[in-house]
């Protein structure tokens, strides 16, 4: 996978004077079937969450309140995209490494996710990640 396959996408923003509702419907709003979700709160000021690369899962995260930033990786090429709005959000195919810090105050992460939890999708040692990534060119 390139960097060119980690994507911010537009999410429906219906406005309301009495408040926004955005909503995600899998395979259409983003590009797979949502199997698993997940939500990072209550992070501490300084920490960095992330440190891994699946080697199956695609993942969408939306930086439902607060912000953050991710930095993803795909061997020698490496982006930093900062997530601060609900109706957007980071499309994560799989063969990406990804850390995320600079966590605000209050920030919660949602992660739609492709597949359920399997410990066995993990690349969570970077070296072993850039073998894999130098053996699938």
């Amino acid at each position: 996978m390139s960097l060119q396959s980690c994507q911010l996408i537009d999410l429906p923003k219906i406005s309301d004077p009495r408040g926004n509702l955005t909503f995600i419907e899998g395979g259409h709003h983003v590009p797979f079937p949502i199997k698993r979700v997940f939500y990072l709160y209550d992070v501490p000021g300084g920490a960095d969450r992330g440190g891994h690369a699946l080697r199956r899962c695609h993942q969408f995260l939306i930086a439902i309140s607060g912000s953050f930033d991710v930095v993803v990786e795909a061997g020698s090429e490496s982006r930093r995209f900062h997530l601060n709005r609900s109706y957007y959000g980071l499309h994560l195919p799989p063969m990406i490494w990804r850390e995320m810090d600079n966590f605000s105050s209050g920030a919660v992460c949602l992660v739609l996710a492709s597949e359920c939890y399997s410990e066995d999708d993990y690349f969570r040692d970077h070296d072993q990640f850039l073998s894999a990534v130098e053996a699938g060119k």
